[in-house]
């Protein structure tokens, strides 16, 4: 659409009004002006009637003063009111009859000046006719100017209201109603909507107008709507960071407020899934000696994701594995560090609680033990010697086979019960320095190496934080009781200890080529094997015993993880 200028076509408007106004006044003035002379004119054509028949008298008489009024008489007919009907503005019919009153005056002046009083007569009546005609044309010319600038009025104050009409309607369509919207548009950007339709106008004022409130709602638009953008932004991420601080909170409170266990760090890890549903978890402890424990969230661990990223549990100088996290969008970096530094944080302060009540208990064994030492160990020590005292003190009259015997098996009793007292004072002796069952093994086992010549390996394959403390004791005692049974009554060369897991249940097994369960006596076995079915009884576990294929004795315990003792 071509677009022209409000300020040209309003001053278009007003000079034709202008225009029009002045041609009218103009006009008006100039019909007014050359009107003026019509009155004198209209006298002078009636003066010449009255001095017509006056000269009739002077052309009767013969006075001398008829040429004088002759003068005079031509004095009114050539006069400058009379003389303007022959101007060229004037009509033909006017110009005309004024020529035949000239014509017949020239007529009737011979008759005056010939003293023809009786042609002078005859003629008047033709002559003042002509001249009463030249009176009405000069009439009908006055008001024919007086019509036409009636007319000219009429029809001027009706162009000028049409004009004005117009530009009023103008007005309203071109400038009021495209300003009304623009003021529509402004008042609706107020109240925060910005989209809006701006009027388009062919004239550059307004269409500047209107596209400098266009370009002005559409900067506001994109302001406000960046600034929506960036009030979503932080809401959303204070409403992210507020959940994350929830779950690390409620993950802290759980792993704290019982026992740490394999289901608890599931759970953990499961929370964390529900938290960052588009990620496969899976938490990886592995402690030195230990197998790795692999622990997958729901959903189970993707090999066709992306690669994996590891957050490491690290706490202090302690590490304890890693978490590792495989997504397809982006990863939440700070959430899973901050999990991961919690976990190890947990892990450490549970590994510490179990150290102190495993030193706690190692403390009250030994104890006991110091008070088993002191007291039946010191009472076994006197029945010896008084035993030794009472064989040597006998007569040779009072001796007898039966004698003999039961003297040998009650000294034979007293070593007994003194070596089983010994290992009993040995196991409750047995310490764990920390809550590592691997390292409490190997350093079990290498007391018992240094006091055998049997080669004795180990097996580890537990992952960590799958026994409880209460179960490193009995475990660890229970593989040293086999170990020491294998020694002392298998008379073994090679002993193997396999640390391993069979579905849900703990096998812990000890295979020897010894002389086999068979051969052992009732009496080598019975003590040592029914304290090895109390300690399997007490982790809800059962103890088997079986031969090899090539000679020997295994011993399997098998028991679940983390149970509760009765």
């Amino acid at each position: 659409m071509k677009k022209g200028s409000l300020t040209a076509t309003i001053f278009a408007l007003m000079l034709t009004f202008i225009l029009l106004s002045s041609g009218l006044a103009t006009f008006a003035i100039a019909n007014l002006a050359y009107s003026l002379g019509d009155a004198r004119a209209i006298n002078a054509s009636g003066s010449l009637r009255m001095q017509s028949y006056r000269l009739m008298f002077y052309a009767n008489s013969g006075s001398e003063n008829a040429d004088e009024k002759i003068a005079e008489f031509e004095a009114t007919l050539y006069s400058d009111a009379l003389k303007r009907a022959l101007s060229w503005i004037s009509p033909d019919a006017l110009g005309e009859q004024y020529q035949l009153v000239i014509q017949k005056w020239q007529v009737m002046k011979r008759y005056i000046e010939t003293e023809n009083s009786r042609q002078y007569a005859a003629a008047l009546s033709d002559f003042v006719d002509t001249i009463d005609l030249l009176v009405l044309e000069t009439e009908k010319h006055a008001a024919f100017k007086l019509r036409l600038l009636t007319a000219s009025q009429i029809i001027g104050l009706s162009l000028m209201l049409v004009i004005a009409f117009f530009a009023v309607r103008f007005t309203q369509r071109k400038v009021v109603k495209p300003l009304h919207q623009l003021m529509e548009s402004a008042n609706t950007i107020s109240k925060g909507d910005f989209n809006v339709a701006v009027p388009q106008s062919e004239y550059v004022e307004l269409n500047a107008l209107s596209n400098a409130l266009a370009s002005t709602a559409k900067e506001l638009s994109s302001l406000y709507a960046d600034l929506e953008n960036q009030v979503k932004q932080k809401t959303f991420a204070l409403t992210r960071a507020n959940n994350e601080l929830k779950l690390l909170y409620d993950n802290l409170v759980m792993l704290h407020s019982g026992t740490l266990e394999i289901s608890t760090l599931k759970q953990a890890l499961e929370q964390l899934k529900a938290h960052e549903p588009n990620t496969n978890l899976r938490l990886v402890i592995a402690q030195e000696g230990q197998a790795p424990l692999c622990i997958e969230a729901d959903g189970g661990w993707s090999l066709a994701a992306p690669e994996t990223t590891r957050f490491a549990l690290k706490f202090a100088d302690n590490e304890l594995g890693h978490l590792e996290v495989r997504s397809d969008s982006e990863i939440n970096y700070a959430l899973f560090d901050n999990f991961a530094i919690m976990l190890a944080r947990s892990i450490v302060i549970h590994n510490t609680g179990k150290q102190r009540q495993q030193l706690a208990l190692m403390e009250e064994r030994a104890v006991i033990a110091r008070e088993l030492h002191d007291s039946l160990g010191q009472l076994l020590t006197f029945l010896k010697i008084q035993v030794n005292l009472l064989s040597k003190g006998l007569d040779t009259d009072c001796r007898s086979p039966q004698v003999e015997s039961q003297l040998s098996e009650i000294n034979e009793g007293v070593n007994t019960a003194y070596m089983q007292l010994r290992e009993l004072l040995s196991t409750f002796r047995l310490t764990i320095n920390d809550p590592n069952l691997y390292n409490a093994m190997e350093a079990m086992l290498a007391q018992l190496r240094c006091q055998s010549l049997a080669q004795i390996s180990l097996n580890y394959q537990l992952p960590a934080q799958l026994l409880g403390a209460y179960q490193h004791i009995h475990v660890l005692q229970l593989t040293r009781e086999a170990t020491l049974n294998a020694i002392k009554h298998a008379q073994a060369n090679h002993i193997h200890i396999d640390c391993t897991t069979q579905g849900d249940k703990v096998v812990i097994s000890i295979s020897d080529d010894g002389v086999g369960v068979d051969k052992l006596t009732e009496r080598d076995q019975h003590f040592g094997i029914g304290i090895m079915h109390e300690r399997a009884s007490r982790l809800s576990g059962m103890l088997e015993f079986s031969g090899n294929t090539q000679g020997g004795t295994t011993v399997t315990l098998q028991f679940p993880p983390k149970t509760e003792p009765e």
